[in-house]
């Protein structure tokens, strides 16, 4: 871990600490992860971008049916393309160690797949298509009757919706949900 010390300044190690989830162990092992994705590209350079194909084969990743979405909400270019404090960000947000409250604004951005800060009927059905998988393939009529039963436990102001204080609500009834949504650096 040494070798990966002398690419931080004490400095930076204590910025990465005191603005994420994790200790400066922790963040030398995270950037031991994100330098094993692409060890080429990211070599003596700290400041490296991996394509998002290349993030997306840290091992927790590729079996996440929104992997795409988790990678281009933690991009700072939007494009699913990490940086290694775009990875930073994305495993503290999805360490233990987070707060429910970051962890619902983060899973409510991967939701919103048109980005218009509503979890709309596309948005459920989007959502309900990906973990459902292609080996358990809904009808149509079963998938507009999941989203039904979504919005009617949910929307409660009936705008056919969900807002992110509508989300909140739905993540603090759920007890797993800080359980689920998290990844081991």
């Amino acid at each position: 871990m040494g070798q990966g010390q002398s690419q931080f300044t004490e400095e930076e190690l204590q910025d990465y600490e005191d603005l994420t989830y994790f200790t400066k162990k922790e963040v030398l092992y995270a950037h031991q992860k994100f330098k094993a994705l692409a060890p080429e590209k990211v070599g003596h350079n700290k400041n490296a971008k991996l394509p998002m194909a290349k993030v997306l084969q840290y091992p927790e990743l590729r079996v996440n049916p929104f992997r795409d979405r988790i990678c281009k909400v933690f991009s700072s270019s939007n494009d699913g393309d990490c940086t290694f404090e775009d990875f930073l960000d994305m495993m503290s947000v999805l360490s233990e160690n987070a707060p429910k409250a970051v962890k619902a604004e983060h899973a409510f951005r991967i939701f919103d797949f048109d980005g218009d800060d509503m979890i709309g009927v596309s948005d459920l059905r989007e959502v309900i298509e990906r973990l459902c998988g292609p080996e358990l393939k809904l009808s149509d009529s079963e998938i507009q009757q999941l989203v039904q039963n979504v919005l009617e436990e949910a929307d409660l102001d009936d705008d056919g919706a969900l807002s992110f204080a509508e989300f909140e609500h739905i993540i603090d009834k759920s007890s797993d949900f800080c359980h689920s949504f998290r990844i081991r650096l």
